[in-house]
C-alpha cells in the first residue's frame, strides 16, 4: 500500500509502497478513505512534536475509512463498519491497523472527509469549552485563530453553548468564515487586540491557538474571574504566564492537550465525540474544509497550514 513516509526529521517525505500489518488483540484494520490534517503534523515532521514517534513513520492524525479485519477481543465493531479513527500517526496511507478503542462509528450522512474533519478539531473544542472552561450561556468567549481548524470550531462550539463569540483572524476573508460559523463580533489581526476585546466588555473565556503576542493581548483583555484555555502556538512563541496577574484578577489558565485527554479521561472524550455527532446529524455542525487533495499532493496541502492560506481544515484523501 502507499504511505507518506518520514524517514528523517526536516527532510522532505517521500510516498513508500510499505508493507500492510495485521491486526493483533484489540486492534481492528482499516482502508483509509481520508485524512485530516492538523498543525500538529508539521511539527511531526520536524520531531518537535510532544507524541513524535520513531523513525520512520507515516504521520496523520485522524482518519476515516472503512473496517477491513478485526482482530480478537475486539466487541461491537465489525466488518464493513464505516469509523473514524484518532490514530495519532498513520492516516496518510492506503490503509493502517489501529487499537480499537480509538475508533468511532460514523453514521451513514457523514462523509469520510466530514468525518476525518471532525475528531480533533471538534473534540478540543467541546472538551476545552464545556468540560474545562465551564463556558456558561452569556459569557464571552473569545477565539484567537477563529478560521483555523481548532478555532473555528471553537467559535460554531462556543455559539451552540449560547455563549457570545469574539472571533480573531487576519483578513476580511477569515472573518467572513468565522461570521458565517456565528461569531457576533469580528476583530481583525491588524487591530489592536486587547483594545478591541475591552471595548466589548472583555472576555470570560480565552481560547487560544496563536500563543505569542496574541496570547499577551487576549490575557490583559480578560474579565476578572476569567479562564484561558492555551490550546496551541501556531504563532511560535510559548509565552510566559505571570502568576501575580493570575492572583490579583483572580484568573485560570487551563492547559488542555486532546490526546493527553484521550489516554487520562477516554471517557470524557468518548462522550464528547458521541454529543458532537449527535450535533452533526441534527445539522447543528458542519466541518468547514477548505481544500481536499489526493495523497500524491500531501506536500502542498501541508504548506496550506504552514502559510496560514488554508481555513477550517485540510483534508487528504486516499479512494477515488
Amino acid at each position: 500500500m502507499r504511505a507518506y513516509r518520514v524517514n528523517e526529521f526536516n527532510i522532505a517525505p517521500t510516498i513508500a509502497l510499505v508493507d500492510m500489518a495485521s491486526p493483533k488483540r484489540g486492534e481492528v484494520a482499516v482502508e483509509i478513505h481520508a485524512c485530516g490534517l492538523n498543525f500538529a503534523d508539521l511539527l511531526l515532521l520536524s520531531g518537535r512534536y510532544q507524541d513524535t514517534p520513531a523513525l520512520p513513520f507515516t504521520p496523520g492524525l485522524e482518519l476515516a475509512g472503512v473496517i477491513q479485519a478485526i482482530g480478537p477481543d475486539v466487541d461491537g465493531l465489525a466488518i464493513g463498519d464505516r469509523v473514524a479513527v484518532f490514530s495519532g500517526q498513520g492516516g496518510l496511507a492506503e490503509a493502517g491497523v489501529f487499537p480499537a478503542d480509538r475508533v468511532a462509528r460514523i453514521p451513514d450522512e457523514m462523509s469520510f472527509v466530514d468525518a476525518a474533519a471532525f475528531q480533533i478539531a471538534y473534540g478540543t473544542g467541546l472538551v476545552a469549552l464545556d468540560h474545562c472552561a465551564r463556558l456558561q450561556p452569556e459569557e464571552t468567549l473569545l477565539v484567537t485563530g477563529a478560521a483555523g481548524g481548532v478555532g473555528l470550531t471553537a467559535v460554531e462550539i462556543g455559539k451552540r453553548m449560547g455563549a457570545r463569540v469574539i472571533a480573531h483572524a487576519r483578513g476580511a476573508e477569515k472573518l467572513a468564515v468565522a461570521q458565517a460559523a456565528g461569531a457576533d463580533h469580528l476583530i481583525d489581526a491588524s487591530e489592536d487586540l486587547r483594545q478591541a476585546v475591552k471595548d466589548l466588555g472583555g472576555a470570560d473565556v480565552v481560547y487560544d491557538a496563536i500563543g505569542g503576542e496574541v496570547w499577551k493581548a487576549a490575557f490583559r483583555a480578560t474579565n476578572p474571574g476569567g479562564r484561558l484555555l492555551p490550546i496551541g502556538f501556531a504563532g511560535g512563541e510559548v509565552p510566559q504566564i505571570p502568576a501575580n496577574h493570575l492572583l490579583v484578577k483572580n484568573l485560570s489558565v487551563i492547559g488542555f492537550y486532546f490526546g493527553g485527554y484521550l489516554k487520562s479521561h477516554p471517557l470524557v472524550v468518548r462522550g464528547a465525540i458521541e454529543r458532537l455527532i449527535g450535533w452533526y446529524k441534527d445539522g447543528s455542525l458542519r466541518p468547514h474544509v477548505s481544500h481536499v487533495l489526493p495523497l500524491d499532493q500531501t506536500d502542498a496541502a501541508l504548506e496550506l497550514l504552514r502559510s496560514r492560506k488554508a481555513t477550517g481544515k485540510v483534508v487528504i484523501t486516499l479512494r477515488a
